[in-house]
């Protein structure tokens, strides 16, 4: 038997608010949410339990400490690297310094960090969109 990933869940201090954010950077919608603050987004159509993993953001009063040891990768579906990080970077996202250097012809992502903090990268290659 074997297992598959539904959900990544993502600890936030206003989930709605960084819902919203990836939300608007996936081009996802609202599939779920509560009274408590739980908001979920997933690809059009499909909602949770598809074949695509869904975001849920879940309220947590404290941020996690010390470096998070999971991270998001993006690959652009429209457009090249240059015009994703442009956009990326005038929804709020903000450049990460992990260590990892500058572009090369080996290292070709850029590392961000969500309005709460959260590291992702964006990939360079392009991926056909859902």
């Amino acid at each position: 038997m074997a297992n598959r990933i539904t959900a990544v869940t993502i600890d936030s201090r206003d989930p709605a608010a960084l819902a919203e954010w990836w939300r608007t950077v996936l081009g996802y919608e609202v599939v779920a949410t509560d009274a408590d603050g739980f908001t979920e987004i997933g690809t059009p159509d499909q909602g949770a339990g598809g074949l695509v993993p869904t975001l849920a953001f879940v309220p947590v009063a404290d941020p996690t400490p010390g470096k998070v040891r999971l991270h998001l990768d993006l690959n652009a579906t429209d457009r090249d690297q240059d015009a994703e990080l442009e956009r990326l970077l005038a929804l709020g996202a903000t450049r990460a310094d992990v260590g990892q250097g500058p572009l090369t012809e080996a290292m070709t992502w850029h590392v961000l960090a969500d309005p709460e903090g959260n590291e992702f990268c964006l990939l360079r290659s392009r991926v056909a969109p859902l």
